[in-house]
């Protein structure tokens, strides 16, 4: 069977022959589909401004359209990596900052503010998404109240220091003992 991991492998790696259930949690699959989500609208935004402009009537905003696809850009780049949580936090208030600025453009003059309350409705779906998202993913601690696990005692070494020294003394003396010789 074809996995398509097997494409960006090495010559030499094991193939994949039979995937497994993944190991990723919904919620981390949620701000992974969020942050790419984050970073095709803002590739959108920022390199196409007027057709957004456009669509919602709100020509003369590309600026702030552009300024809008870096911070989705910057977003989704920080939900992709390991500080999820910070990047759908910055999504959420993207989503605030979206909002007042269609509301904006939400006068009796434009022609296009029928488009322009289906983005306030496609924006405060997910801008729920992002909140549940973040919330979900945000860093578990232990309670104030739990026993902290110390281990003094402990060197590392599963056989002790003393069994790891010796033994990097007979690699040493086996080392040396063939370049005398």
């Amino acid at each position: 069977m074809f996995h398509f991991s097997n494409i960006v492998r090495s010559k030499g790696d094991p193939t994949i022959v039979e995937s497994g259930p993944s190991l990723k949690r919904p919620q981390d699959q949620l701000a992974r589909a969020l942050g790419w989500f984050s970073l095709g609208l803002g590739v959108v935004e920022l390199l196409a401004p007027r057709r957004v402009t456009e669509t919602l009537g709100m020509e003369g905003s590309e600026t702030l359209v552009r300024a809008f696809g870096v911070r989705e850009i910057v977003a989704g780049i920080m939900s992709l990596s390991v500080e999820k949580n910070a990047g759908l936090w910055a999504r959420v208030g993207g989503d605030g900052l979206d909002a007042a600025a269609l509301l904006s453009g939400l006068t009796s003059d434009n022609p296009k503010k029928g488009n322009i309350a289906l983005a306030l409705l496609m924006v405060g779906g997910i801008a729920m998404l992002d909140y549940r998202a973040a919330q979900d993913t945000k860093p578990r601690r232990p309670p104030r109240d739990a026993k902290r696990k110390l281990y003094p005692g402990r060197s590392g070494f599963p056989k002790g220091v003393k069994a790891a020294k010796d033994r990097a003394k007979d690699m040493i003396q086996h080392a040396t003992a063939g370049v005398t010789s």
